[in-house]
């Protein structure tokens, strides 16, 4: 596995930053190894897939997980408030970098991952191709 280890800083947004990274180094199969760090403000969808909620308050990144590649990046992130409840939900752009994110991404060389439409979803759907 390769990994990649970068310091997000002040303003930065949590997932374009992700997809950049991606991007830029061709990641065709990649998982968040970890994230630490804090956000101005959060956005998150939720499990329904429709509804958008920004949470406008300093928040600590607690979780951040998922699969991300140059062409698709799925993740899933939960923020602890400043009364310690939590909250979370998928990733949307908007969560903005308060002072910092250390995040570390590992590659998998051995995988790509492509989409297929599923019918029993209603979804393009995340396969895994093996070299």
């Amino acid at each position: 596995m390769k990994t990649y280890a970068v310091r997000l800083r002040r303003g930065a947004d949590l997932l374009k930053s992700i997809e950049e990274l991606c991007t830029k180094n061709a990641i065709r199969a990649g998982v968040v190894l970890s994230a630490v760090g804090c956000v101005s403000r959060g956005r998150v969808r939720d499990a329904g897939g429709v509804n958008i909620v920004d949470i406008a308050e300093p928040l600590e990144i607690v979780s951040l997980m998922g699969t991300v590649s140059h062409t698709r990046c799925h993740l899933h992130v939960s923020f602890s408030k400043e009364d310690l409840s939590v909250v979370g939900g998928h990733l949307v752009t908007g969560c903005i970098i308060n002072t910092t994110c250390e995040l570390i991404i590992g590659e998998l060389e051995n995988c790509v991952y492509d989409v297929e439409f599923d019918e029993e979803t209603g979804y393009d759907e995340l396969i895994f191709k093996y070299l």
